[in-house]
């Protein structure tokens, strides 16, 4: 099956104010992620989906694929729904979905999600990695646990699997992994996931993976060695700079 990488990126965002539109190494954040997305050759096309003109129109100059979707999503994967259903792409079998602060993203972390779904162990496929200690009681990072079969159990923000007798803190490690978010659907899987409202469960974790989750649609998980984190904040983009030349310059013309 064909595979349709799609990039939401909204203007709105609260911590890092016009991230799409921050320069990296010169460039439109969501200029650089497009472009790792396609260096990565993972996917038939590359698409951004945006709600804001500014983005489209930066997008337009440098030639980059780029839809104007709705600006009331509530959600990435409902813009990425969006643009998945216009007719021009009808004939991709699976939706890949990128984040927008992603430059970073890793080959391991996208094949592996694609994966998922072309060897039919679930109908959405994401990805994950070992976690840092340090890392397992912080709310900012996902944590997801996986079944013997490679679908994840259940995602949270809270420490899971949980730790009750301290001398299993070891097999905790073990068990625990951190998510990543870039996700594959089919797209009937995609038009599921939208159409549903939010459930409860989401609701309280803030996590909108649990919503499939919760109606019995399975998510697949494959385990990569590492992955790049985000870009959320003023730090997280100075970081970014510092390193993008000496990560990126065989990748990237």
């Amino acid at each position: 099956m064909s595979v349709l990488a799609v990039i939401p990126a909204r203007l709105g965002a609260q911590r890092l104010p016009r991230k799409p539109l921050r320069l990296l190494a010169g460039e439109p954040l969501i200029i650089r992620v497009y472009q790792r997305v396609l260096a990565l050759g993972i996917s038939d096309h590359v698409v951004v989906a945006t709600d804001h003109p500014e983005v489209l129109a930066v997008c337009e100059a440098r030639g980059v694929p780029v839809v104007l979707t709705r600006d009331d999503h509530p959600s990435g994967t409902d813009r990425v729904a969006e643009v998945a259903a216009r007719p021009e792409f009808a004939h991709f079998g699976i939706i890949l979905n990128v984040q927008g602060d992603e430059p970073f993203v890793s080959r391991e972390a996208l094949a592996g999600a694609v994966a998922i779904v072309t060897d039919g162990l679930a109908p959405i496929g994401t990805a994950a990695v070992p976690i840092p200690v340090s890392a397992l009681a912080s709310p900012d990072v996902v944590k997801v646990v996986r079944g013997d079969d490679g679908r994840a159990l259940y995602f949270s923000r809270a420490p899971v699997p949980y730790v009750r007798d301290p001398a299993d803190t070891v097999a905790q490690q073990a068990l625990a992994r951190q998510h990543v978010g870039v996700y594959a659907y089919t797209r009937a899987a995609l038009q599921a996931w939208v159409g549903w409202a939010p459930h409860p469960l989401e609701l309280v974790e803030r996590l909108e993976q649990l919503r499939p989750l919760a109606h019995g649609l399975a998510i697949g998980v494959a385990d990569v060695p590492a992955a790049e984190g985000g870009i959320d904040t003023e730090d997280d983009l100075e970081r970014a700079n510092l390193r993008w030349n000496t990560l990126l310059s065989n990748t990237l013309s």
